[in-house]
């Protein structure tokens, strides 16, 4: 069992519960979170596509939009109960692909005017982090936030979630979805499952890619590049098998991340690491990060796929906290955007 970070009840004493909406990727989510910490129910779907290729941002909208009520009522009777049961509704403002943004938002919207329930917008980024605090019982750490869409390396400090390095190019899940297709892997259930699977057949034989790691901050386009390259020839000629090629390339790119993690934690002088986002349930890169934790003295506080990847409940969990705070917003302000940064919004429910 996970511990878990308990919080007051609402001002008036009164446990409040939240519905939140993530659907910023391929991955569209639901989740009723209460001011309790207690996760009442969670369900999602993804919109998965032939090997070898990828999501494109009108498909994704399309299969979101043809899932989302039916997730609605499933989340509502997973968690036993009414519409008239919610306080508050949160949605995914951004990052993300604007299309599915946009789709799910709609939805949001029209539910808050049909409850009429105050909306909450939500930082799909600080979902993670706040996530992770919530079922780890992380307090303070510093935080390796990884996925398909983003790499950075963050830690709290005045009432904002500050970004020490991050890549510089494309995010590490991406380069990894990259180099998935060029292998021809399932993207079922993900494309970093399926290489992490293959890694573990690997280890007989590590083969030098490209590394890179530029002071605080991270490039993949190297090692993405050397993937649609060198790779393939090496597949052809018959010097390297799948197996080798992807334990190769998750020991690479783990081992910039682990550089960059441990330099973040010496500046902050902090010795425990959270790690959130889609890639942060890979079991190895949770095992690299532990070895330099434990070095230090410190804890890795890790999740595995029903929290770190996308889900409604990380939405609901911060827009419950903001709710809390007074954060609300009008229907014509409820929009969406495709970059909206980690260290934007104010994070006005922490006073450390």
């Amino acid at each position: 069992t996970v511990p878990r970070a308990r919080v007051k009840m609402g001002k008036d004493g009164k446990v409040k519960i939240c519905m939140g909406f993530e659907g910023s990727a391929n991955k569209i989510g639901v989740g009723i979170v209460t001011s309790a910490g207690d996760i009442l129910a969670n369900p999602r779907r993804t919109y998965i596509t032939p090997p070898g290729t990828g999501f494109m941002p009108r498909e994704t909208a399309v299969h979101h939009q043809q899932v989302i009520v039916p997730l609605v009522k499933e989340c509502l009777e997973e968690a036993n109960l009414k519409p008239e049961d919610i306080d508050c509704l949160a949605y995914t403002k951004g990052p993300g692909m604007g299309a599915p943004l946009v789709s799910t938002a709609v939805v949001m919207r029209t539910l808050a005017q049909i409850w009429n329930v105050p909306i909450v917008p939500v930082n799909h980024c600080v979902g993670h982090i706040e996530m992770g605090r919530l079922v780890t019982g992380a307090h303070n750490p510093i935080v390796l936030y990884v996925s398909g869409g983003n790499t950075q390396i963050i830690a709290y400090s005045e009432k904002r979630y500050r970004i020490f390095g991050e890549t510089i190019d494309i995010a590490v899940g991406n380069c990894i979805d990259r180099f998935a297709r060029v292998l021809g892997l399932s993207n079922d259930p993900f494309p970093g499952y399926n290489i992490e699977q293959l890694a573990k057949e690997g280890g007989d034989k590590y083969i030098e890619m490209p590394y890179n790691v530029k002071g605080m901050d991270v490039s993949f386009s190297g090692i993405s590049s050397f993937a649609e390259e060198t790779a393939l020839k090496m597949l052809k000629e018959g010097t390297a098998t799948k197996a080798d090629l992807c334990f190769s390339f998750q020991e690479t790119i783990f081992a910039m991340l682990v550089e960059i993690t441990e330099r973040a934690m010496a500046h902050c002088n902090t010795n425990d690491v959270l790690v959130v986002g889609g890639v942060g349930c890979n079991k190895r890169l949770q095992e690299m990060i532990k070895i330099m934790a434990d070095e230090r003295g410190g804890h890795i506080y890790a999740m595995d796929e029903r929290y770190c990847v996308d889900n409604g409940a990380m939405i609901a969990w911060p827009g419950l906290l903001a709710f809390e705070q007074g954060d609300t917003i009008p229907v014509s302000e409820s929009s969406c955007t495709q970059r909206y940064r980690t260290d934007d919004p104010v994070i006005n429910w922490r006073d450390d």
